[in-house]
């Protein structure tokens, strides 16, 4: 009976201990995604910030609060017709980048459409690919880095450039009880597209096009990312933007249209780090919790197991018989 326990507990070790490197290696590269369904939204302010009116000989004056809404999307139709060609699970995020003066009036919005690997984050390339209405072809990431985020420098698309640049790990902080790690990416001043939707009516970027001014644009952006579930748990930039020569200006060098440290609104941090730490909780058990519970109860398995068959080779005690007295 104790050798028949001890192989079925060989057995229970034997499966344990191969499942532990198969839930960590195998199972949960395919099983943690991003669901295509997913929405969510992100209020973010620029306070004491610098901002064209265009109804006052387009000078930039100081306002109390610039606000830019940012909403994702996730397109199930879409991706479910780019999977059939892809092969994979594919994600793809209709995006709006909504930003109101301080009167509550459009300053602009700009639309995307974001297509990417469910599981890796990394860009898939297919038709409707786009940042307002161009068509683009992204390199690397944008708006999520990969789950088990790794201390080096990645490809992050920026949107008003239209290209990729490289966003560089500065280290590890600590922000709101979480380990994070600290990226940022410094865009130089770039010339940049107008906006198609402009805030005033009748004027657009053909228009403008006539008058030979541009558009300069630059930013510090700066990430702190929760590496387990690669997101960002906080997001800063210091953004500046320019028109330059042309008619339009009457004979000025160069307006500020936008200049103001853009931060994460503080209800939307909370938000997003109880959220994170909720989904930090699942990573951990596919990826540590579970492993190494399954490695150590294989272990323990095995142990008992030779023990009982140590036990069931030990020699019975044999009975020695008294002798018997001897009658006449």
């Amino acid at each position: 009976m104790r050798r028949k326990t001890s192989l079925v507990l060989l057995a229970l070790a034997v499966f344990f201990a191969a499942l532990s490197p198969l839930l960590r290696w195998y199972a949960f590269p395919r099983l943690a995604k991003i669901p295509a369904n997913q929405y969510q939204d992100m209020v973010l302010e620029a306070k004491d910030a610098t901002l064209i009116d265009y109804n006052d000989g387009m000078k930039a004056k100081k306002v109390p609060k610039v606000t830019i809404v940012q909403t994702l999307k996730g397109n199930v139709e879409a991706s479910e017709k780019i999977e059939q060609s892809a092969g994979k699970d594919v994600v793809v995020w209709d995006g709006l980048s909504y930003v109101v003066g301080p009167d509550g009036k459009m300053v602009s919005k700009i639309p995307e459409r974001y297509i990417f690997d469910a599981h890796t984050q990394d860009p898939v390339h297919a038709t409707g690919e786009m940042v307002d209405g161009d068509p683009v072809k992204r390199v690397g990431i944008e708006f999520k880095w990969p789950f088990l985020t790794e201390k080096r420098d990645y490809q992050y698309f920026d949107a008003q450039a239209r290209t990729s640049a490289p966003i560089h790990y500065k280290g590890t902080q600590n922000f709101r009880g979480l380990d994070v790690y600290y990226f940022e990416q410094t865009i130089p001043w770039t010339k940049v597209p107008f906006p198609k939707t402009m805030p005033v009516q009748g004027i657009t970027p053909a228009s403008l096009a006539k008058t030979g001014t541009t558009r300069w644009y630059t930013t510090v952006r700066k990430f702190w990312v929760e590496p387990l579930t690669g997101a960002p748990v906080y997001g800063e930039e210091l953004h500046k933007e320019e028109l330059r020569g042309g008619t339009l200006l009457g004979g000025r060098d160069k307006v500020t249209v936008f200049a103001g440290d853009v931060k994460m609104r503080e209800d939307y941090i909370r938000h997003t780090v109880d959220l994170v730490k909720s989904n930090r909780t699942l990573v951990l058990l596919m990826t540590s919790y579970l492993p190494w519970g399954f490695l150590i109860l294989g272990l323990l398995l095995l142990a008992l197991s030779l023990w009982l068959e140590a036990r069931s080779r030990r020699p019975a005690a044999t009975k020695v018989e008294e002798p018997q007295p001897v009658t006449a």
